[in-house]
């Protein structure tokens, strides 16, 4: 049993970003939370809880001994060879200061494999360079003591404001296919039931690998369709991307480290949302 997690200080990498704002906004409500950014607003100047940090030119080191958090989430974005060093050199202040590191990393660590979805504890493999580099990055933070490090591994990540379904709707504006892969077994996860996630962990002190995806799978082709009815434009163009002839499986499942019911959900719960929105929008 872990127990209730102390007053922490967050520093979230990427805070400018889909996600790593989504947990900036849900995190600072409970914790002291800061944030990095790249590129110039005037929003985030004026906030005294983010930094401007360009990992092609800046160092890190400052930042983190300014702030001095317990935890750094990782959801940088960029040049991977970039991204690696600024992991390798988070790694080493996590060892001198012994905060916790929760890295976000990608389905794509098993790209590889094809026949069976992948657990916690299955060994990586991938094919593309994306993939790769994010098992690099895992290998870099498995070095340290396992108390100081949290792996999460998501499958495609949804939401009513997410990059992913505002370019399902461009794509219909504009009368553009939208591409689906008849073939593919996915899990998916949302930006809403991800934060929760995330919150709970850093709460609960855990540490490890968790695969926060959907409990359940679903073939790429019919999510897609079944959003595209969500959104009542069920005649919304399809472009068919066959890269197999056989079933092939890209999906995370959970099975030694669950959480709590209240935090699991199934696809059909997102499209849900998106039917209720919709209406409302009416």
């Amino acid at each position: 049993m872990s127990n209730p997690a102390p007053k922490h200080r967050i520093l979230i990498l990427g805070a400018s970003g889909f996600l790593g704002d989504t947990l900036y906004k849900e995190l600072c409500q409970y914790f002291k939370t800061f944030g990095t950014y790249c590129t110039e607003r005037a929003s985030f100047e004026s906030n005294k809880h983010f930094f401007q940090y360009d990992m092609s030119c800046d160092d890190l080191l400052p930042i983190l001994k300014d702030i001095r958090p317990t935890v750094v989430i990782s959801a940088l974005r960029g040049p991977f060879a970039q991204q690696v060093f600024t992991h390798e050199c988070l790694a080493s202040y996590s060892l001198e200061s012994k905060c916790r590191i929760v890295f976000l990393s990608s389905a794509n660590v098993f790209d590889a494999y094809s026949q069976y979805p992948s657990y916690e504890y299955d060994k990586t493999l991938s094919n593309s360079i994306y993939g790769h580099f994010k098992i690099k990055i895992e290998n870099i933070l498995m070095r340290l003591p396992e108390k100081q490090w949290v792996i999460a591994r998501l499958p495609m990540v949804f939401g009513l404001q997410s990059p992913r379904l505002t370019e399902i709707k461009e794509h219909l504006i504009n009368e553009v296919p939208i591409e689906v892969f008849p073939n593919l077994i996915v899990n998916i996860t949302t930006d809403q039931k991800l934060i929760q996630q995330i919150h709970y962990i850093i709460n609960q002190n855990l540490t490890g690998i968790f695969h926060l995806g959907s409990t359940d799978m679903v073939h790429h082709e019919y999510f897609f369709k079944d959003i595209l009815k969500a959104l009542q434009q069920p005649e919304g163009k399809i472009k068919y991307v066959y890269t197999t002839n056989d079933d092939r499986f890209l999906a995370v499942l959970p099975k030694k480290n669950k959480l709590p019911e209240h935090l699991q959900f199934q696809t059909q719960q997102f499209l849900e949302e998106i039917e209720v929105q919709q209406n409302l929008s009416q």
